[in-house]
């Protein structure tokens, strides 16, 4: 099972790779910060290309160090809002996900001084990236971070 969540992950970031270009690619994502999941075992894997040009650096987290990495842990927190333990993430389609994100990317945080990260990443990120991810900011009378968000 290893070597194919090692392989799945490889295809998401080879896919990004190729759908934004080497430029956009390297420069939106210069490094990967992960857990020490299985699917992070082999990072030369995921900072090279197949041509063995890098692309990214990858850093790990210490175990059971969530404070590395609070920002990550606030949007695991809105996820569960709206997909809550228990709840499966195998029948969730591209667009689910894609919304579900747009919501929690669209929530005023304290740690921005009251901006959301769509926000941020509008001043911080290629505008080309976030057309092909389909970003978009919900206005904020309309975020909705509940499981209800899924069942429209």
């Amino acid at each position: 099972m290893d070597a194919c969540t090692q392989e799945c992950v490889k295809e998401v970031i080879d896919e990004l790779y190729e759908s934004f270009g080497a430029e956009v690619f390297k420069r939106c994502f210069p490094v990967i910060l992960t857990d020490n999941g299985s699917e992070f075992k082999n990072p030369a894997m995921l900072e090279c290309d197949d041509n063995g040009i890098e692309r990214a650096k990858v850093f790990y987290c210490n175990p059971m160090a969530s404070y590395q990495n609070p920002h990550i842990e606030k949007n695991h927190e809105y996820i569960r809002y709206i997909l809550p333990k228990g709840r499966s993430f195998i029948n969730l389609t591209q667009e689910q996900a894609t919304l579900a994100i747009n919501h929690i990317n669209s929530a005023a945080r304290a740690s921005l001084n009251g901006h959301t990260p769509f926000q941020l990443a509008q001043m911080l990120m290629d505008a080309v990236l976030l057309a092909k991810l389909s970003l978009k900011l919900i206005p904020a009378d309309e975020v909705h971070l509940k499981p209800a968000l899924l069942r429209k």
